[in-house]
């Protein structure tokens, strides 16, 4: 199947969250294909070990790559990542907003964590898609936005309210962003929302370094990216080796009717619908 018509050698790749996990996966496949990348992160030594790794990734290796290190949450240094990604390439086919922090904190507690989730997740998003959209938008070549969002911000799971609320509003968002795309007269940006499963990442490892059988490496994520992309599909959502995506798609369903059908919210985590929500789960 044919990837994006923006996935073509040549072109450049921003990714933000570039030196590990998925955004690490994403760039050296990208530089597979024979792109340009532009990586973006907190650490420059992070940065530099992964531009080592993507340049090994490239046919034949010298695959042009650069590294910003970039606080995503602040406009300015993200203003500065479109500034030197343009310098340097001229154009972008690919813009991946993956750049993500974790843990934030229940409903009333861990304040500060609540601040940088959210500066992290949502406002790193919202920086990036309004520091480049109009730009890409005004080059009229192909290209893409990619959005990393959640299973938690769909289902929205007790446990952590502070990071769900984030990836809630990177979904909202990229919804509103591919609806404004697609309506905009000779626009040739598409916006995709890249929802992972269970995923093995240093985020998620908690310390570990051994992949659990039920997660999927970032580069499976990435296979899927490229499928789904390919097809034009917007909501990317991932399974993992636990979860199908049949299974998902119930879940997502459920969690609409705690709205539809006024049941108690999250639901499916209280005792009195253990039953049901079993009991659908085999339907």
């Amino acid at each position: 199947m044919a990837n994006h018509p923006a996935l073509q050698a040549g072109r450049a790749a921003v990714i933000t969250g570039g030196a590990s996990g998925i955004g690490l996966a994403a760039a050296k496949r990208f530089a597979g294909l024979g792109m340009k990348i532009a990586i973006a992160d907190l650490a420059p030594s992070a940065l530099d070990e992964a531009a080592a790794a993507i340049d090994e990734a490239a046919p034949g290796g010298g695959v042009q790559v650069i590294t910003v290190p970039c606080d995503v949450s602040r406009m300015e240094e993200v203003q500065a990542l479109r500034e030197r990604a343009y310098d340097a390439f001229g154009d972008v086919a690919v813009l991946m907003n993956n750049a993500g922090t974790a843990p934030g904190g229940g409903p009333f507690d861990h304040y500060d964590r609540w601040q940088r989730v959210i500066g992290v997740n949502l406002w790193g998003v919202i920086n990036g898609v309004h520091a480049f959209t109009p730009a890409m938008i005004g080059q009229g070549t192909d290209a893409m936005i990619v959005n990393t969002g959640s299973k938690q911000g769909i289902t929205c799971p007790p446990g952590d309210t502070a990071y769900n609320v984030t990836k809630a509003g990177v979904k909202v968002l990229t919804e509103g962003l591919q609806h404004e795309l697609r309506n905009t007269e000779g626009c040739r940006v598409s916006a995709h929302l890249l929802v992972p499963g269970w995923t093995h990442t240093a985020m998620t490892a908690g310390g570990a370094t051994e992949k659990p059988e039920g997660a999927w490496w970032p580069d499976q994520v990435i296979d899927l990216l490229l499928e789904a992309s390919g097809k034009g599909d917007f909501y990317i959502i991932c399974p993992d080796n636990d979860v199908t995506r049949e299974v998902d798609a119930k879940r997502i369903v459920w969690a609409a009717g705690d709205i539809a059908e006024n049941r108690v919210p999250l639901s499916r985590w209280h005792p009195d619908y253990k039953e049901a929500f079993a009991d659908y789960l085999k339907r």
